[in-house]
């Protein structure tokens, strides 16, 4: 066991202090470096440093202030225009890189930020490095198995995510009667469901309620220290709204918070929940 701290650079949600809570489960202690403007308060109930966000010489100064070595980054964190960093002279200094850092999709984005630290000397983790347990199982979890005519939606959205995976746009899509019909772009899986729900209302889909799924993954070639596709009880509400059967992701690749309250969020909802394997598709 590394006697140093875990540094955990969070911003907001519930997955920063599930993970804190994780690690310190494991014996590891934990220094939380919350982005203003992103966490909320609940962080300070473990030892912290607050700093905005570009602010990296103050951040690695923090970092080593305290001892850390290894770094977590979880949390919700908008992507940031230039004009919204709070730059400090560390910041300024790679101020060409940062131009780049933001000409790209988020994963271009995140591995960016990752090697800036590396640079630096720490040790860049990804969260279900430190907290397996927040990894999504596999099999059926919820609700009743899905039909033939959803396994036959799963393999699309599996199929349509692996076809935008170059493209680094989204992590989830809804599939209805092998139609893809909502793919998660910059507005999140969250709002993506409420689009849906919204063109149920309008009459723009016409597909009976209960058909339908939700299929989150991975990017293919995504670095999995860095957002991983998360689910929690909100999205099942969504996917319930939505008039959608069900959800399928990722086992082990896809993070909860809290694997038994999703199954019974689900149950609630009345959608079905399934871990699926990994699968290899050929172009």
């Amino acid at each position: 066991m590394d006697d140093a701290p875990l540094a955990i650079v969070c911003g907001g949600g519930a997955f920063p202090p599930a993970v804190a809570r994780a690690a310190e489960m494991a014996g590891r202690r934990v220094v939380m470096f919350p982005l203003r403007g992103f966490a909320g308060e609940e962080i300070e109930a473990w030892p912290h440093a607050w700093v905005h966000l570009g602010q990296f010489g103050r951040l690695t100064t923090e970092l080593r202030r305290h001892g850390c070595r290894d770094v977590v980054f979880i949390g919700t964190v908008l992507r940031p225009r230039i004009r919204d960093l709070r730059l400090d002279l560390a910041g300024l200094r790679r101020l060409p890189r940062v131009f780049g850092m933001l000409r790209g999709g988020d994963n271009h984005l995140l591995s960016s930020v990752g090697q800036l630290f590396e640079e630096e000397g720490f040790r860049l983790l990804g969260a279900h490095e430190v907290a397996p347990g927040i990894l999504a199982p596999a099999g059926s979890l919820a609700g009743a198995r899905p039909s033939a005519d959803d396994s036959a939606d799963i393999a699309v959205g599996q199929q349509a995510l692996e076809a935008l995976s170059p493209f680094d746009i989204g992590q989830a899509v809804v599939v209805i009667n092998g139609h893809v019909v909502a793919v998660e772009a910059a507005e999140g899986t969250d709002l993506m469901l409420a689009r849906c729900a919204e063109l149920r209302t309008i009459g723009r889909l016409k597909t009976p309620l209960g058909r339908g799924v939700l299929v989150k993954l991975p990017k293919r070639g995504q670095d999995r220290r860095f957002d991983l596709p998360s689910l929690g009880p909100r999205t099942v509400e969504g996917v319930a709204k939505a008039g959608l059967a069900g959800i399928a992701v990722e086992a082990g690749g896809v993070i909860v918070t809290d694997t038994a309250e999703l199954v019974r969020a689900a149950d609630a909802a009345g959608v079905f929940l399934v871990g699926l394997p990994p699968v290899s598709l050929t172009s």
